[in-house]
């Protein structure tokens, strides 16, 4: 597999694990969507920044675990790897929200990334339907890695 995975470290404050399990997460993910190339970023922030692009591009005026930005390239433009786009993690959102809910931390973070991810591969849960399809796929790449279902427990991914 040839992944280009860049990981931006804007805030230092907040837990948050490794570059090598946040890659392992990705590339999971990534080989079993089938893709066997392309890049992405990973950029963990803090809460102001996380609040500004939410307000920005969701108009939501608060900080988010995560937000994924997709690239959509025109196809007469050919690429040496596929751009996937950006994901934008907020590890203080993601302390609280193991706090409120006993997650475990890692796992969690696991599932923020697959989650992030599986939006960049065009994924949603906009509607019942396909909210039903990403989470199965969620739960199935959680307990390939040994986690468990995130979804046993009500949780808050927007």
């Amino acid at each position: 597999m040839n992944y280009h995975i860049d990981i931006q470290r804007v805030d230092d404050m907040s837990y948050s694990p490794n570059d090598e399990i946040i890659k392992q997460w990705i590339s999971h993910t990534l080989q079993a969507n089938q893709i066997d190339q392309g890049e992405l970023c990973i950029r963990i922030v803090d809460e102001k920044e996380s609040r500004e692009l939410n307000n920005r591009y969701r108009q939501k005026d608060y900080p988010t675990n995560i937000l994924s930005f997709p690239i959509n390239h025109p196809d007469e433009i050919t690429l040496e790897k596929a751009l996937l786009g950006d994901c934008v993690i907020c590890p203080s959102v993601l302390e609280k929200e193991v706090k409120e809910n006993n997650y475990p931390i890692d796992e969690h973070w696991a599932h923020i990334i697959i989650h992030g991810i599986l939006h960049l591969l065009g994924y949603d849960h906009i509607d019942d339907h396909d909210a039903e399809l990403m989470e199965n796929k969620e739960i199935v790449l959680m307990k390939q890695l040994g986690y468990d279902n995130p979804y046993e427990q009500e949780n808050d991914y927007d």
